[in-house]
């Protein structure tokens, strides 16, 4: 079998980073030096921006005078997660055997050119969820092949439940009303995807402000985008008025570890939360692998280097099945000889292509062993850009942290409140200064 020779070796990530200006490899920092603080995350079901603001929410009125959430809910986690997990007012599509609540352990050091973090957490199934949904070959045409498990094609047994674990940081400087206190709830609204009241394709693109920066679903985005007390999707502000709010740093840094599109390069993508989820200036480590006006994959397995020129359904769960440009993959050839079944990753993955504020996390490495992630990370302190948190020593942040897991995506994640994290200053999580 040689699937596992299709992603990057950790020793080539090693390599990657040792070429680096400036850089540390955060897998040879002394972690045990550094101190760990454990967080609860905890499944939120539907529990939007505008539910905690309705009169089905016990505790609205303290919320909608911006008091925080751990006021209520400190210590209670695993209890509400346990909750929210099973079929309930908030939770119309329960998936069979989610777990509840995730532990993570968290460790922030740094120094003169980089904050360093190392976040550990234990998988529901026994083996790392690398995979992505796929494009298979029917005999004619190559369609999508696996779904994430809320979707309705997962839920109905039409597709398999697939997607990749991902692990997520979000990050405010103190310039966005209210997350300190009430965090990612308030970039999660009614509208958003597997969330209540999702409008159609047509009644976003026909929505004006959605419609002006080319989108045609919803996604996460803050209450200061809109214009009305509920933050509703559909009354989005000028692009102007949104601009105004961006260049006073009215946004948030969300960076995302993804076992399949970021790791196998070693890196993590770099966006913001602002009026849409946004990705960073410049360009991503993945990229599509579909040509949609031939119908057909853009690239396929290197047969050379790995054996084969497809994956067989049999194969997903045996090892890694990232397309890495320029290791393990060629042209697709649409006179190779394909058999209905065989598949091609959805994306392909390159440290190469990628550029500018998007390529920021250029030093990032998780290995699953046991049933649990390890994600060791190296950001760069005092960044310039425009579409970034600058992280610097003094100072404090709000932290929010997020972990896809058991192939989810959307809402099925599990969510921590804000915690602060200091940099030389007091905080909920201190960093340790490295010498």
């Amino acid at each position: 079998m040689k699937v596992l020779r299709l992603a990057t070796a950790a020793t080539a990530i090693g390599a990657l980073f040792a070429g680096s200006v400036h850089a540390v490899d955060p897998a040879k920092i002394d972690w045990k030096r550094v101190p760990t603080k454990t967080v609860a995350l905890f499944y939120p079901a539907q529990s939007t921006f505008q539910w905690l603001r309705s009169a089905e929410h016990p505790g609205a009125d303290p919320v909608g005078k911006g008091e925080a959430c751990v006021t209520c809910h400190k210590g209670q986690e695993q209890a509400k997660g346990d909750k929210l997990v099973k079929a309930n007012q908030l939770e119309p599509a329960p998936v069979k055997g989610k777990n509840g609540a995730v532990q993570l352990k968290f460790q922030v050091a740094y120094d003169n050119e980089n904050a360093y973090f190392r976040a550990q957490w234990k998988t529901k199934n026994p083996f790392p969820g690398e995979a992505y949904p796929f494009r298979r070959f029917d005999g004619k045409e190559w369609k999508p092949f696996g779904a994430q498990k809320l979707s309705a094609a997962a839920r109905k047994g039409e597709q398999l439940g697939l997607y990749e674990d991902r692990f997520s940081i979000m990050i405010d400087d103190g310039s966005v009303p209210g997350f300190a206190s009430q965090g990612c709830w308030l970039t999660c609204h009614n509208g958003l995807r597997d969330a209540p009241n999702q409008p159609t394709t047509d009644e976003v693109k026909a929505n004006a402000l959605l419609k002006a920066i080319k989108k045609t679903d919803v996604r996460k985005y803050l209450p200061s985008t809109r214009t009305d007390n509920l933050a509703s999707w559909d009354k989005g502000r000028s692009l102007d008025e949104i601009a105004k709010i961006k260049a006073e740093g009215g946004f948030l840094d969300l960076i995302q570890w993804r076992a399949h599109r970021s790791n196998p390069v070693g890196m993590a993508d770099d966006g913001y939360v602002l009026e849409y989820r946004n990705f960073d200036a410049g360009k991503n480590p993945f990229s599509s692998n579909f040509d949609a006006k031939t119908g057909q994959p853009k690239f396929m397995y290197d047969a050379k280097k790995t054996g084969r020129k497809a994956l067989t359904e049999k194969d997903i769960r045996k090892g890694r099945t990232a397309m890495v440009l320029g290791q393990n993959t060629v042209p697709f050839d649409p006179k190779a000889g394909w058999k209905a079944g065989d598949l091609v990753s959805q994306y392909v993955v390159s440290r190469e292509n990628s550029t500018g504020s998007a390529a920021d996390n250029k030093q990032v490495k998780g290995a699953w062993k046991g049933g649990t992630w390890t994600v060791v990370w190296a950001r760069p302190l005092n960044l310039k850009n425009a579409d970034d948190k600058a992280l610097a020593e003094g100072k404090v942040y709000n932290f929010g942290f997020a972990v896809h897991d058991d192939n989810i995506t959307s809402r099925g994640h599990h969510v921590s409140f804000p915690v602060s994290v200091g940099f030389g200053a007091k905080a909920a999580i201190e960093a340790t200064r490295l010498k």
